[in-house]
């Protein structure tokens, strides 16, 4: 039975994927994050599932959180993403375990086109920095990855998203975390989908100079 890693395991979108995995695949989940009894009750409710607290920029503990899995989906924030890459890649690298999911953000690439796309570097500023900075020791890694790009989040429940690739304008502004969670899982059960890419991922049709709910 394969078993996946879900670093930052507490974020919106992580929570989507955990039951999503749950519901439609028979992983097991470790769940790692800084306070673990905010997901105990979560994790009591399902064999399958187990809890892990740690510090994502802690090598030794994400070692040993990783020795027995065979994907690590990182849905980690903040201003210290580009450590807590560092240290997901040193760890990856000790434990010689190779397929990463990264979160990150639209706009690190500056792939974002027109008026959405100024509107976009001035609103989220050093962030997208920050997040490029991170991407970079990913894709600098010799690690099967795939970074996921989100537009504009939502919680609409629905699954529906477009792909464009690095190196191709981003289209839309916006898609729901579900469509994110889903792709994960998608990852998971097709370990070749999506492999060393770098992917925005948006709502089709949702085209403009910002998300409409802005």
């Amino acid at each position: 039975m394969a078993k996946v890693l879900i670093l930052g395991a507490n974020g919106k979108i992580a929570r989507l994927a955990e039951h999503i995995f749950v519901d439609t695949t028979d992983a097991d989940l470790r769940l790692y994050l800084r306070n673990a009894g905010r997901l105990k009750d979560f994790a009591d409710s399902h064999k399958l599932v187990e809890t892990v607290e740690g510090d994502a920029t802690d090598v030794a503990a994400l070692s040993e959180s990783m020795s027995d899995v065979d994907m690590v989906y990182a849905n980690l924030a903040g201003g210290n993403i580009e450590d807590e890459a560092k240290a997901v890649v040193e760890a990856m690298h000790a434990e010689k375990k190779t397929r990463l999911v990264w979160i990150s953000t639209l706009g690190i690439y500056d792939e974002v086109p027109g008026k959405f796309g100024e509107w976009n570097n001035k609103t989220l500023g050093n962030y997208i920095t920050t997040y490029a900075a991170a991407a970079k020791v990913i894709e600098d890694s010799d690690l099967d990855y795939t970074i996921i790009r989100p537009a504009w989040l939502t919680d609409k429940p629905e699954v529906d998203y477009e792909v464009t690739q690095k190196g191709e304008a981003f289209k839309g502004t916006e898609v729901s975390r579900r469509s994110i969670a889903q792709v994960v899982v998608d990852i998971f059960q097709d370990p070749d989908k999506f492999k060393r890419e770098s992917i925005g991922v948006n709502k089709p049709n949702t085209d403009g100079d910002k998300p409409a709910w802005y």
